[in-house]
């Protein structure tokens, strides 16, 4: 389960905490509908809800999403200098997310964009492969 940081700090709805938490405690990144269905127990009734929570969510820097999978995972690098970029490598075999800040290639993402004058929103990252514990599998 991760630990953010920011977790503590937040004051989130009881929504907002229960996608939170059903992030934090899955194996790997969740789609919305996903994470609907974890919650249906705990009143969560409409894909709304639960995107209304991600949306906050995503906001503050607790969560991120792959935009390759259209799927959700908890933030799990609390050193990041900002949570307007985000890097993850994705295993395609065993479906792991790994967080990383690859500051040197944000920089020159960041200092194209300046030179093109391109307001920057965000910035996300994606490496699609195999993890080496799959490599070592095969």
């Amino acid at each position: 389960m991760h630990d953010h940081v920011h977790r503590q700090k937040l004051d989130l709805t009881r929504n907002q905490a229960l996608v939170f938490d059903a992030l934090a405690a899955a194996d790997g990144p969740l789609t919305a509908y996903a994470i609907l269905d974890a919650l249906r127990d705990e009143g969560m009734r409409a894909p709304l809800q639960v995107y209304r929570a991600l949306t906050k969510l995503m906001n503050v820097g607790l969560v991120h999403r792959l935009e390759s999978l259209n799927a959700f995972v908890v933030c799990s690098h609390p050193g990041c200098a900002s949570h307007d970029t985000a890097a993850f490598a994705i295993c395609e075999t065993c479906g792991q997310v790994d967080e990383f800040a690859p500051d040197t290639a944000i920089g020159l993402l960041q200092d194209w964009a300046r030179e093109h004058s391109f307001a920057l929103a965000r910035t996300t990252v994606e490496l699609r492969g195999e993890c080496q514990r799959c490599q070592k599998a095969r």
